[in-house]
C-alpha cells in the first residue's frame, strides 16, 4: 500500500510538472515572432519570401498542435508568386515523442496552390528547394491517425513545348499512416485520392479525372500484403475520349520482392469515328531493390470499330510479356496477336527510356490494309493531296528494327515475301534495304524520309515485273502492257504532295518485252486515216481502252527535273513499225506533251496493217497529249504528206541511180566480154 502511495504522489507530482511546463510554453509563445523567424529563416537559406498573413496557434495537450492561416512562397529570388496554403493543421500525441516516436493525430491541409515551371534549359522552378541536406540521426518514425487533402491546385507548364497541365479539385484522404523506416515496415488505411485536371498545348485542351482507392496496404521486409486495389480515369477532349479501370488483386511479397496475382485493365476509347474497347489482364511482378517489374502472361483482346470500314468492327485477340529494367532504363517484350486473317508476332526492346529509343522485330503472315482502311471520297482524296506533310515528328524518333510480310496489300498493290530494315535516328528515316517479290517479278531498293527540309528519296529497281497489273493496281492506269525491268531513282521536297510532285528530280528507265501501248492502233489508224492524208488534214483521236498497238521491244530513259519527266530516246519495235519518240510527262501537272514518230517497216502483215505502201519509208509524227485520266492522239498528216512527197521524190532518186547503175554494170560486161 505503501509503495502505491509513494508511486500516486510521483504521478500527481508528474502531472502537475508537465501541466506547468505546458502552460509556461503557451504563456511564452508568441506568434509574431515565430512568423518574423520563419520569414527570415527561408530568406536566409532558400532566398524566397515567406509570408504568413493568417493566424498561428499553438494547443499542447493532449496533443500538441499547430494550426496556421493564410501562407505564401514566392519564386526563388523572386517576389512573384509561387504556390500558398489556405489553412494548415498538425496535431502530434504528446508522450510518444519522449521515445521518438511521431504519432501524428491529424494532418490537414486546405487550398494548396502552386505552379511548376520546366523551363526551356530544362532546370526546373524548384530545384533550390529538392536539393536539401540529408538528415541526420536516427530516421524517424511515423504514426498518423490520418492525413487530409481538401481543394489542392497544382499547375505544370513546360515551357519549351508550350504546354500545361492544371490538376484541380485534388483531394487525399488516408486511415492510419505508419512508417518504420529502419525496420522497412510501411502501412497505409483507407486510402483515397481523386483530382481533376486538364492539360492544354498547341492542339487544344483535354480534362481528365483520377481516383485511386486502396483499402489497406502494408509492406514489411518478410512480408507484404494488400487488398484490391482500383484506379480510374478518365479523359475527354475535342479529338478523343477515354475511359480506364485497373484493379490489382493478391498483392504479396515482402519490402523488396512484391507479386502481384492479377492486373486488369479495362479500356473504353473513341478518336474522331475510330472506337477501341477491351480488355487486358496480367501478372505483375517486381523487385524494388533491383528496379525491376514483369508483367507475365499478358492475354486480353480489343475490338476496334469504325463505321466506315467494311466489317465495321475487328477483334485483336492478344498475349504476350514486358520486362522492365528501371535502374539500367531498358525494357523488352514480345507479343503475339491474330488481327481478322493475319498473324503478327512482335519482338521490342526500350535500349533507353529518355530520350527514347526503341527497335523491333516485326513478322506477319499476311496483311491487306486496305480491308480495314474506310474508303476514301473524292473531297478527301483532294484534301490529301492539298493537305500539308509534316516529316516533324521523326527529330525525336529513334527506332530500329526489321519487318516482314508474307503477303501484303496496301493501296491495291499486292507483294509478296516484304522484308525491310528500318532505321529512324537525327530526323531521318530511312526503309532499306527493301526486298520483295511484285507482279511475277522482284523489287529492291529503299525509301528515306527527311524532316530537314521536308524531304523524300526513292531508289527502286523492278526486275522482270508483269507492268500492266502493277500499273492498274498503284495507278488505275490501263495504258500499258509487257514484261521486264523499271529503275527509279528520285528526290523531291514539299509541304503537301502536289508540292512534292512539282519538286521531283533524278532519272528513271524501262526496257520491256513483248507488250503493247494501250489506246491506239497505229495500224488500223494509218489505214482509216488514207483520205485524211491525202487531205493534208490532222487527225485527231481519243485514246480508246480496246485499242492497242503491238510491241517486241521497248525501252527509254527519262531525266526528271521539277516534276516533269523527259525523254529523248524512246525505242519501240512493233510487227510493222518502228517508233522513237521525244518529249514530256509532266507529273506535278498531270500532263502529257509527247511526239512519237512512227516509221512504217517493209513487213507490215502484223495487226493485219495492208495497204500502207504509201506510208513505207516516209515517218508518222503521233503526238500524245492532254491529261493523264483522258490523253488524245493526233497524226500530224499536214506535215506528214511534205515528208511523204520527200521520200517519194527521194525513192525516184535511188530508182535512176540504181537504173543507171544497172546500166553501167551491162556495158561493162560487154566491154570486157563479161
Amino acid at each position: 500500500m505503501k509503495a502505491l502511495r509513494i508511486a500516486g504522489i510521483v504521478i500527481v507530482a508528474l502531472a502537475v510538472l508537465v501541466a506547468g511546463a505546458a502552460a509556461y510554453i503557451a504563456s511564452q509563445f508568441d506568434a509574431a515572432r515565430v512568423k518574423a523567424e520563419a520569414s527570415r529563416f527561408v530568406k536566409e537559406t532558400r532566398q524566397r519570401t515567406l509570408r504568413i498573413d493568417g493566424d498561428v496557434k499553438l494547443a499542447f495537450w493532449p496533443s500538441a498542435a499547430l494550426s496556421i492561416g493564410k501562407v505564401s512562397l514566392s519564386e526563388h529570388r523572386s517576389d512573384k508568386p509561387f504556390a500558398s496554403v489556405e489553412s494548415a493543421r498538425v496535431s502530434v500525441a504528446v508522450m510518444p515523442l519522449l521515445s521518438k516516436r511521431v504519432v501524428v493525430d491529424a494532418v490537414e491541409v486546405r487550398g494548396v496552390k502552386a505552379t511548376i515551371v520546366e523551363h526551356k534549359d530544362g532546370s526546373l522552378n524548384i530545384a533550390d528547394l529538392m536539393s536539401s541536406e540529408k538528415s541526420q540521426g536516427e530516421p524517424l518514425r511515423l504514426d498518423i491517425a490520418g492525413v487530409k487533402l481538401a481543394n489542392a491546385e497544382i499547375r505544370w507548364r513546360d515551357e519549351k513545348a508550350g504546354s500545361t497541365l492544371t490538376i484541380s479539385g485534388l483531394d487525399l484522404t488516408t486511415g492510419r499512416v505508419q512508417a518504420e523506416p529502419e525496420k522497412k515496415a510501411y502501412s497505409v488505411e483507407k486510402l483515397s485520392l481523386s483530382l481533376k485536371g486538364r492539360t492544354e498545348d498547341k492542339a487544344g485542351a483535354e480534362a481528365f479525372d483520377v481516383k485511386l482507392s486502396a483499402p489497406k496496404l502494408v509492406i514489411t521486409p518478410d512480408k507484404s500484403s494488400g487488398e484490391t486495389m482500383t484506379l480510374s480515369a478518365t479523359l475527354a477532349g475535342p479529338q478523343r475520349d477515354v475511359s480506364a479501370k485497373l484493379a490489382l488483386s493478391g498483392i504479396e511479397g515482402s519490402a523488396d520482392v512484391f507479386k502481384i496475382a492479377k492486373l486488369v485493365l479495362d479500356l473504353e476509347a473513341k478518336a474522331g469515328e475510330v472506337g477501341l474497347k477491351g480488355t487486358l489482364e496480367s501478372a505483375l511482378g517486381g523487385d524494388l531493390a533491383k528496379q525491376t517489374v514483369r508483367l507475365e502472361r499478358i492475354a486480353g483482346s480489343f475490338d476496334i470499330a469504325h463505321p466506315r470500314m467494311p466489317m465495321k468492327q475487328v477483334k485483336l485477340p492478344f498475349s504476350g510479356a514486358l520486362r522492365a529494367d528501371l535502374a539500367k532504363k531498358t525494357a523488352d517484350g514480345q507479343l503475339s496477336t491474330r488481327f481478322d486473317e493475319s498473324k503478327i508476332a512482335l519482338k521490342f526492346g526500350v535500349p533507353k527510356f529518355s530520350p527514347l529509343a526503341l527497335s523491333f522485330d516485326l513478322d506477319v503472315d499476311r496483311l491487306n490494309v486496305d480491308k480495314y482502311l474506310p474508303p476514301k471520297k473524292a473531297e478527301e482524296k483532294k484534301a490529301e493531296a492539298d493537305g500539308k506533310l509534316d516529316f516533324s515528328a521523326l527529330r525525336s524518333l529513334d527506332l530500329t528494327g526489321v519487318a516482314k510480310v508474307g503477303q501484303l496489300q496496301v493501296a491495291n498493290v499486292k507483294a509478296a515475301d516484304l522484308r525491310v530494315q528500318v532505321r529512324a535516328a537525327g530526323g531521318k528515316l530511312d526503309l532499306a534495304p527493301l526486298s520483295a517479290k511484285l507482279y511475277d517479278g522482284t523489287a529492291s531498293g529503299g525509301l528515306s524520309l527527311n524532316a530537314s527540309g521536308n524531304a523524300l528519296a526513292v531508289k527502286q529497281n523492278l526486275v522482270n515485273i508483269n507492268i500492266n497489273p502493277l500499273l492498274k493496281d498503284a495507278a488505275n492506269r490501263d495504258i500499258l502492257e509487257g514484261r521486264g525491268n523499271v529503275s527509279l531513282d528520285v528526290t523531291s521536297r514539299g509541304e503537301t504532295v502536289a508540292a512534292m510532285k512539282k519538286a521531283l528530280a533524278g532519272s528513271a528507265s524501262m526496257a520491256l518485252k513483248d507488250g503493247a501501248i494501250k489506246g491506239i492502233n497505229l495500224a488500223q489508224t494509218f489505214r482509216d486515216l488514207k483520205t485524211k492524208y491525202s487531205s493534208k488534214q490532222d487527225a485527231v483521236q481519243k485514246a480508246r481502252a480496246t485499242e492497242k498497238t503491238d510491241f517486241s521491244e521497248m525501252s527509254g530513259s527519262f531525266k526528271i527535273a521539277g516534276g516533269v519527266a523527259h525523254n529523248e530516246d524512246l525505242s519501240v519495235k512493233s510487227p510493222f513499225l518502228r517508233l522513237a519518240g521525244n518529249g514530256d510527262i509532266d507529273i506535278g501537272a498531270s500532263q502529257l506533251n509527247y511526239l512519237a514518230k512512227a516509221s512504217v517497216v517493209a513487213t507490215s502483215a502484223g495487226q493485219g496493217a495492208k495497204d500502207l505502201e504509201h506510208l513505207k519509208g516516209v515517218t508518222v509524227p503521233v503526238r500524245l497529249t492532254g491529261p493523264f485520266d483522258s490523253p488524245s492522239w493526233k497524226i500530224e498528216f499536214a506535215d506528214l504528206a511534205t515528208e511523204a512527197v520527200k521520200a517519194r521524190v527521194e525513192e525516184k532518186k535511188q530508182e535512176v541511180r540504181q537504173k543507171a547503175q544497172d546500166q553501167v554494170r551491162e556495158k561493162l560486161k560487154g566491154l570486157f566480154g563479161r
